[in-house]
C-alpha cells in the first residue's frame, strides 16, 4: 500500500504577537517583539521579570463565564487556535464524516498554573482540604485535545505527545504517518501552552535558563548573538490541519503547503542540555528530508529551535553544517523565537505556521536583536538576522528540540 500525501489546509494561532495568523505574520515580517514585564503575578521578586505573554487577553471574550472556570489558560489557548484553523480550513461541519476526524495536540506541561493554584491552596488552608472538582481535568497535558474534540464532535484518533518543547513537532509528526495509513482523513494538530507563572518562571530561572535583561525585555530573546543570557518564555497556542491531499482536493479546499516529511530521534545525552556535537540533531534533520524524499540541494530554510542560550545556539548550527556542508551556506536560517519567545510545547506549532507561510509568500521572517556573532559560529552561515528576506522557498525545515535529548523535525513543502 502506497502511502498518502498530506497536505495544510488550515491555520490558526493565539501568541504574543498576535490573536491570529494574519497578525502573527506580519508582526513577525515587521520584527516585532513579544516580550515585555510580566502581568500574569508580581515578579519584581524573580531574577527574571519579563515574558512573552499574550496580549490584551479577556477569556470571556471566548468562552462563557463558567466554561473557562473548568479550563486551564492552556486548553483555552488551544482551543481558540483549534477554531480558527478549523473555520480556516472549511470543513464543512454538518456533513464531515467526524469518525475520520482526529485530533494530535502537543502540551510540554499542561495546566501548570491551576496546579500551582490548587497546591498553594491546600498549603495556606488550615481545615479540611479542598479542591476544585475541576482541578484534575483542568490540569491534565491531555485536556486540550479532549475539549477540542468535545467541541466539535470529532472521533477519530485522539491524544497529546508530551516531549517537553518538541511535543508539537512529535504531534505533527504522528498525525502525518497516521494520515499517510489511512487511518484519518483530517487531523486538527498543533500544540498549547501557558507557563508565564510562578512556577514556570521560578523554575527555568533556578535552571538558569531564562535571560535576565530585566533593563531591556524586547531585546532578551538575542539567537546566535555574542551577548545571548537565555530564552524567554512564551505562551500560546497554534493549530494546523492536515489533510489526506485526495480528501482535500476532492472536496475543493484551499491548500497551504504539504507537509512532506518528519522524523523524531533523541540524543540520549543529557537531562536538558544538547549534544554539543549536534549529532542528534544532525540525524533527525536527514531522516526528515529522507522521509520526503528531497535531496538536500532542494532546502531552501530552517526554522530552527533558536533559543537565545548559550549552548542550543551553538549545537544546532553545528548539526546544520554536518548535515548539510557546503549547503548549508546557501541556505536561510531564522529564530522565530527572539519575537514570539519559547512556547515550549507548542514552539513547533507556531513555528511550522512560520514556515507554512514563508513557503506560501516566498519571504523569510528574520531572527531579531542581533548585534555581534557568537564568535563560535561560522559567519558565512545566513541567520537572517533583523530583516525578511525575500527569496523563492520550495522547501523549509522546521527543528523543535526538547529537554530529555528530544528531537523533532518536519518538513514543509510548496504544493
Amino acid at each position: 500500500m502506497g502511502l498518502k500525501r498530506v497536505v495544510i489546509t488550515g491555520l490558526g494561532t493565539i501568541n504574543p504577537l498576535g490573536h491570529n495568523v494574519a497578525e502573527t505574520w506580519e508582526n513577525m515580517l515587521n520584527g516585532v517583539s513579544g516580550a515585555g514585564p510580566i502581568t500574569r503575578f508580581d515578579a519584581s521578586n524573580f531574577k527574571t521579570q519579563f515574558a512573552c505573554e499574550v496580549k490584551d487577553y479577556n477569556p470571556v471574550n471566548f468562552f462563557d463565564r463558567k466554561e473557562v472556570r473548568k479550563m486551564d489558560l492552556y486548553t483555552q489557548f488551544g482551543i481558540i487556535a483549534a477554531r480558527e484553523a478549523i473555520q480556516d480550513s472549511g470543513i464543512d461541519l454538518e456533513n464531515a464524516n467526524k469518525k475520520r476526524i482526529g485530533v494530535i495536540w502537543g502540551a510540554g506541561i499542561g495546566g501548570l498554573q491551576t496546579f500551582f493554584e490548587e497546591s498553594y491552596n491546600f498549603a495556606m488552608g488550615k481545615d479540611m482540604p479542598r479542591f476544585n472538582p475541576f482541578f484534575i481535568p483542568k490540569m491534565i497535558a491531555n485536556i486540550a485535545g479532549g475539549m477540542i474534540a468535545i467541541e466539535y464532535g470529532f472521533k477519530g484518533p485522539n491524544y497529546t505527545t508530551v516531549s517537553a518543547c518538541a511535543s508539537s513537532a512529535h504531534a505533527l509528526v504522528d498525525a502525518l504517518n497516521l494520515l499517510r495509513l489511512g487511518k484519518a482523513d483530517i487531523i486538527v494538530c498543533g500544540g498549547s501552552e501557558a507557563a508565564v507563572s510562578v512556577p514556570g518562571v521560578g523554575g527555568f530561572n533556578a535552571l538558569h535558563a531564562l535571560s535576565t535583561r530585566n533593563d531591556d525585555p524586547k531585546t532578551a530573546s538575542r539567537p546566535f548573538d555574542a551577548d545571548r543570557d537565555g530564552f524567554v518564555i512564551g505562551e500560546g497556542g497554534a493549530c494546523l490541519i492536515l489533510e489526506e491531499y485526495e480528501h482535500a482536493v476532492q472536496r475543493g479546499a484551499k491548500i497551504y503547503a504539504e507537509l512532506a516529511g518528519g522524523a523524531a530521534n533523541c540524543d540520549a545525552y543529557h537531562m536538558t542540555a544538547p549534544d554539543p556535537e549536534g549529532n542528534g540533531a544532525c540525524d533527525v534533520m536527514l531522516e526528515a528530508m529522507a522521509d520526503a524524499g528531497i535531496p538536500a540541494e532542494q532546502l531552501d530554510y530552517i526554522n530552527v529551535h533558536g533559543t537565545s542560550t548559550g549552548l542550543g545556539d551553538i549545537a544546532e548550527p553545528t548539526a546544520i553544517m554536518k548535515a548539510f556542508g557546503e549547503q548549508a551556506y546557501k541556505l536561510n536560517i531564522s529564530s522565530t523565537k527572539s519575537m514570539t519567545g519559547h512556547l515550549l510545547g507548542a514552539a513547533g506549532a507556531i513555528e511550522a505556521i512560520a514556515c507554512v507561510m514563508a513557503v506560501q509568500n516566498d519571504i523569510v521572517p528574520p531572527t531579531i536583536n542581533f548585534h555581534n556573532l557568537a564568535p563560535e559560529l561560522d559567519p558565512k552561515l545566513n541567520f537572517t538576522f533583523n530583516e525578511p528576506q525575500k527569496r523563492t522557498i520550495n522547501v523549509a525545515l522546521s527543528n523543535t528540540f526538547g529537554f530529555g535529548g528530544h528531537n523533532g523535525c518536519i518538513v514543509i513543502k510548496k504544493v
